[in-house]
């Protein structure tokens, strides 16, 4: 159904293109901003303030305003989550988890996911769900895996509503129901999970916990080729389409395409 190969791939892309977009506005717009926030947040988290000094960690792990570098980054994020600032023990968990500006260690990684997964987290959470799903450094326990995404997922994290999905899918940590399945994939999907609108299209098409209806089926898999969720969308679309007349193609396009502007279905028709 998906991999953490994937996840992990969009998650770094998202904070390359984030370092990209900071550099972009820094040449827009002049360092004086980024200098001028530096400037006051060094003295606070000198002082011992976790806010502050999880935000110069920010500032270093994106290279926001200074040169980019881990290894400072990991310095201040570890001084605020020592103090218990809950997303810095998320972003100290994430440099561990990737082996950026530290040793890659899952030991280390889960200790402070954890930390931040009990203090209502989502990203630590959902981070938890896939090191037990994929045994990342811990056997592989799929009942633990569930809980941590179920958090997530019910804080409305769509990737962890994919996961969910998933998860009722293939019958792991809870029993086979392909209509909880649909459920969550719904969630994952209308907030733009191209995975879900993926896998979406394929239980309307194959009839799997919803009724067939090859106009949803190919509704959902165009959504999810137009954003770009590799060449299985195509297929899959295609596939749909030989289905359909060329009337209810259209139909089924012009459901997509109300269906990207945000409406339900009751909407659409």
């Amino acid at each position: 159904m998906k991999n953490v190969e994937r996840q992990d791939l969009i998650i770094r892309m998202r904070r390359i293109s984030g370092l990209i977009l900071g550099m972009m506005a820094g040449i827009l717009i002049g360092l004086a901003a980024t200098a001028e926030d530096l400037g006051d947040l060094l003295p606070l988290a000198k002082a011992g303030n976790a806010e502050a000094q999880n935000s110069l960690g920010d500032m270093y792990s994106d290279g926001n305003g200074v040169p980019q570098d881990y290894g400072e980054a990991a310095k201040w994020y570890r001084l605020a989550a020592e103090q218990g600032h809950d997303e810095a023990q998320n972003n100290l968990g994430s440099l561990y988890y990737y082996g950026d500006g530290v040793s890659k260690n899952f030991g280390e990684a889960i200790k402070w996911y954890r930390l931040a997964a009990e203090q209502g987290n989502y990203f630590a959470q959902y981070k938890l769900g896939n090191i037990y799903y994929y045994e990342l450094g811990v056997l592989a326990d799929y009942g633990e895996a569930f809980r941590w995404y179920r958090l997530a997922a019910e804080q409305k994290y769509s990737y962890a509503q994919t996961a969910m999905g998933n998860m009722y899918f293939e019958g792991k940590g809870v029993p086979l129901d392909y209509g909880e399945a649909v459920k969550w994939y719904h969630l994952g999907a209308e907030q733009g999970d191209y995975e879900a609108q993926y896998e979406l299209g394929n239980m309307y098409f194959r009839g799997f916990g919803v009724p067939q209806n090859y106009i949803l089926a190919h509704a959902w898999a165009n959504i999810a080729f137009a954003n770009e969720f590799t060449d299985r969308a195509g297929i899959l679309r295609d596939k749909i389409a030989s289905h359909l007349t060329p009337t209810l193609v259209v139909e089924a396009q012009k459901l997509a395409g109300c269906f990207q502007l945000g409406q339900a279905l009751k909407e659409c028709n």
